[in-house]
Protein backbone atom coordinates (compact mmCIF):
# COMPACT_ATOMS: atom_id res chain seq x y z
CA UNK A 1 0.00 0.00 0.00
CA UNK A 2 1.52 3.29 -1.07
CA UNK A 3 1.95 5.80 1.79
CA UNK A 4 0.14 8.85 1.70
CA UNK A 5 2.49 12.26 2.11
CA UNK A 6 0.11 14.39 4.33
CA UNK A 7 1.21 17.89 6.25
CA UNK A 8 -0.42 18.31 10.04
CA UNK A 9 -2.54 21.07 8.47
CA UNK A 10 -5.04 17.95 6.98
CA UNK A 11 -5.75 16.95 10.21
CA UNK A 12 -7.80 20.21 10.84
CA UNK A 13 -9.41 20.28 7.40
CA UNK A 14 -10.37 16.07 7.70
CA UNK A 15 -11.58 16.91 11.05
CA UNK A 16 -14.56 19.15 8.99
CA UNK A 17 -14.86 16.15 6.16
CA UNK A 18 -14.71 13.26 8.28
CA UNK A 19 -17.30 13.52 11.67
CA UNK A 20 -15.92 9.84 12.24
CA UNK A 21 -13.35 11.07 13.89
CA UNK A 22 -12.30 14.64 15.42
CA UNK A 23 -8.96 16.77 15.18
CA UNK A 24 -7.75 15.48 18.76
CA UNK A 25 -7.73 11.90 17.80
CA UNK A 26 -9.96 11.74 20.34
CA UNK A 27 -12.89 9.50 20.22
CA UNK A 28 -16.46 11.26 21.45
CA UNK A 29 -16.20 9.21 24.42
CA UNK A 30 -13.09 10.38 25.53
CA UNK A 31 -11.75 13.88 26.89
CA UNK A 32 -9.58 16.02 24.97
CA UNK A 33 -6.24 16.99 26.32
CA UNK A 34 -6.59 20.25 27.88
CA UNK A 35 -3.36 22.65 28.59
CA UNK A 36 -3.19 22.89 32.54
CA UNK A 37 -3.49 26.39 34.11
CA UNK A 38 -0.34 26.17 35.43
CA UNK A 39 2.63 25.78 32.79
CA UNK A 40 6.42 26.34 33.66
CA UNK A 41 8.20 28.39 30.50
CA UNK A 42 11.35 28.30 31.56
CA UNK A 43 11.34 24.11 32.07
CA UNK A 44 9.49 24.15 28.46
CA UNK A 45 12.20 26.07 27.28
CA UNK A 46 15.11 23.70 28.39
CA UNK A 47 13.33 20.26 27.46
CA UNK A 48 12.46 22.08 23.79
CA UNK A 49 16.43 22.35 23.49
CA UNK A 50 16.38 19.10 24.96
CA UNK A 51 13.89 17.44 22.37
CA UNK A 52 12.76 19.33 19.93
CA UNK A 53 15.53 22.13 18.63
CA UNK A 54 17.54 19.59 16.40
CA UNK A 55 14.88 19.13 14.31
CA UNK A 56 12.79 22.59 14.79
CA UNK A 57 15.49 24.62 15.16
CA UNK A 58 17.01 26.40 18.22
CA UNK A 59 14.85 29.46 17.28
CA UNK A 60 11.80 27.47 16.46
CA UNK A 61 12.84 28.28 12.61
CA UNK A 62 11.99 24.40 11.39
CA UNK A 63 13.97 22.93 8.68
CA UNK A 64 14.63 24.29 5.18
CA UNK A 65 11.90 23.60 2.55
CA UNK A 66 9.62 22.36 5.47
CA UNK A 67 6.69 22.39 2.71
CA UNK A 68 8.27 19.55 0.22
CA UNK A 69 9.00 15.81 0.90
CA UNK A 70 12.72 15.33 1.01
CA UNK A 71 14.65 12.23 -0.81
CA UNK A 72 12.94 9.65 1.37
CA UNK A 73 9.35 11.18 0.88
CA UNK A 74 8.85 12.37 4.59
CA UNK A 75 8.25 15.91 5.46
CA UNK A 76 11.19 18.08 6.86
CA UNK A 77 10.25 19.66 10.61
CA UNK A 78 8.10 22.83 9.94
CA UNK A 79 8.85 25.89 12.09
CA UNK A 80 7.15 26.62 15.35
CA UNK A 81 8.00 30.28 15.67
CA UNK A 82 4.45 32.36 13.76
CA UNK A 83 6.41 31.45 10.29
CA UNK A 84 4.76 27.91 10.47
CA UNK A 85 1.57 26.08 10.47
CA UNK A 86 2.07 24.99 14.57
CA UNK A 87 -0.21 27.85 15.61
CA UNK A 88 -3.26 27.11 12.97
CA UNK A 89 -3.81 23.74 15.50
CA UNK A 90 -5.54 23.63 18.66
CA UNK A 91 -3.87 22.67 21.80
CA UNK A 92 -4.93 18.78 21.85
CA UNK A 93 -3.47 18.05 18.26
CA UNK A 94 -0.48 19.62 19.17
CA UNK A 95 -0.56 17.90 22.03
CA UNK A 96 -1.48 14.79 20.58
CA UNK A 97 1.45 14.82 17.62
CA UNK A 98 3.72 15.61 20.18
CA UNK A 99 2.66 12.69 22.87
CA UNK A 100 1.64 10.22 19.75
CA UNK A 101 3.88 11.17 16.82
CA UNK A 102 3.07 12.18 13.28
CA UNK A 103 2.14 8.77 11.89
CA UNK A 104 0.20 7.17 15.14
CA UNK A 105 -2.04 10.20 15.34
CA UNK A 106 -2.77 9.87 11.56
CA UNK A 107 -2.87 6.07 11.84
CA UNK A 108 -5.71 6.38 14.49
CA UNK A 109 -7.75 8.93 11.99
CA UNK A 110 -7.20 6.11 8.91
CA UNK A 111 -4.82 7.93 7.48
CA UNK A 112 -1.43 6.10 5.91
CA UNK A 113 1.58 8.87 6.57
CA UNK A 114 5.08 8.64 6.66
CA UNK A 115 5.95 11.44 9.60
CA UNK A 116 9.42 12.31 10.87
CA UNK A 117 7.38 13.71 14.36
CA UNK A 118 8.24 11.06 16.66
CA UNK A 119 6.09 10.23 19.47
CA UNK A 120 7.13 11.70 23.42
CA UNK A 121 4.93 10.01 25.58
CA UNK A 122 7.36 7.23 26.84
CA UNK A 123 10.34 9.76 26.84
CA UNK A 124 8.27 13.10 28.46
CA UNK A 125 5.62 13.27 31.21
CA UNK A 126 2.38 15.12 30.39
CA UNK A 127 3.10 17.82 32.04
CA UNK A 128 6.32 18.47 30.37
CA UNK A 129 4.68 18.33 26.84
CA UNK A 130 2.62 21.03 28.12
CA UNK A 131 5.10 22.75 29.11
CA UNK A 132 7.41 22.64 25.81
CA UNK A 133 3.64 23.68 24.08
CA UNK A 134 3.53 26.64 26.48
CA UNK A 135 6.79 27.75 25.89
CA UNK A 136 6.51 27.72 21.76
CA UNK A 137 3.05 29.45 22.58
CA UNK A 138 4.91 32.13 24.61
CA UNK A 139 6.84 33.55 21.45
CA UNK A 140 4.02 33.55 19.15
CA UNK A 141 3.16 37.50 19.00
CA UNK A 142 -0.20 38.61 20.80
CA UNK A 143 -2.92 38.38 17.96
CA UNK A 144 -1.18 34.84 16.82
CA UNK A 145 -2.16 33.36 20.17
CA UNK A 146 -5.40 34.53 20.56
CA UNK A 147 -6.37 32.90 17.42
CA UNK A 148 -4.94 29.57 18.22
CA UNK A 149 -6.44 29.80 21.58
CA UNK A 150 -9.96 30.75 19.35
CA UNK A 151 -9.41 27.24 17.68
CA UNK A 152 -8.66 25.40 21.07
CA UNK A 153 -11.78 26.98 22.78
CA UNK A 154 -13.55 26.10 19.73
CA UNK A 155 -12.40 22.41 20.12
CA UNK A 156 -13.36 21.97 23.79
CA UNK A 157 -16.66 23.60 22.97
CA UNK A 158 -17.41 21.20 20.17
CA UNK A 159 -16.44 18.37 22.38
CA UNK A 160 -18.66 19.12 25.05
CA UNK A 161 -21.50 19.67 22.68
CA UNK A 162 -21.22 15.59 21.84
Amino acid sequence: MKRLHIPLAVIAIASLVAPSWNASAQTASEDLPIMPETVDLSQGATLYAENCAACHGAELEGQPDWRSPGPDGILPAPPHDDTGHTWHHSDSVLYNYTALGGEEVMARMGLPFDSGMPGFADILTPQEIWNILAYIQSTWPDRIQEIQAVRTEAEISAQGDR
